[in-house]
């Protein structure tokens, strides 16, 4: 049985728009594998290293057990602004979804949270995983993505992540 499932690349990212950007593609992979195999994340980790070769890795232990994108990217996101403080661009970015459980599994709701909404985000989440299987990874994008003209290009979906430079020649 899997622990975790982890995605982390390499990147030159000067601010917190590139690395949410990022984060975003990184968690999508996360998120898509755990739907694939069946499992939901208890906990989020991130670690971050920095062209001066500082790193770093923080986690979060969930509420509740997810392979929702957008709880994965917010709670790493979250992560991040917590605990970097930009003295240095950042050479490598990654998101690890750990303490795994069976998707099926019961769990108690969530007095104060929107459960209705959480089913709404778990179908759009499967509904992307069925368009991007069946019509490539950039037959649908998030918004953040088009940000950046160059991150946009990022295909986390076939886990191909090409360094800026491929872009510019």
């Amino acid at each position: 049985m899997m622990k975790s499932v982890t995605k982390e690349k390499v990147f030159h990212l000067e601010n917190d728009l590139d690395v949410w950007i990022i984060q975003i593609a990184l968690a999508e992979s996360v998120a898509a594998r755990l739907r694939k195999h069946g499992f939901k994340c208890k906990t989020v980790e991130i670690t971050v290293r920095d062209n001066g070769l500082y790193s770093f890795s923080r986690q979060i232990h969930l509420r509740q057990p997810t392979n929702i994108t957008n709880e994965i990217v917010t709670a790493a996101f979250q992560l991040f602004k917590d605990n970097y403080k930009w003295e240095h661009p950042i050479r490598s970015l990654g998101i690890r979804a750990a303490d795994l459980v069976l998707d099926d599994i019961p769990v108690q709701l969530d007095l104060f949270g929107n459960q209705e909404k959480k089913e709404k985000l778990e179908k759009l989440d499967r509904t992307v995983d069925e368009i991007r299987r069946r019509f490539g990874y950039f037959s649908i994008q998030r918004a953040a993505m088009y940000q950046d003209k160059v991150l946009s290009h990022l295909d986390a979906g076939t886990h191909t992540i090409h360094p800026h430079s491929y872009f510019h020649g």
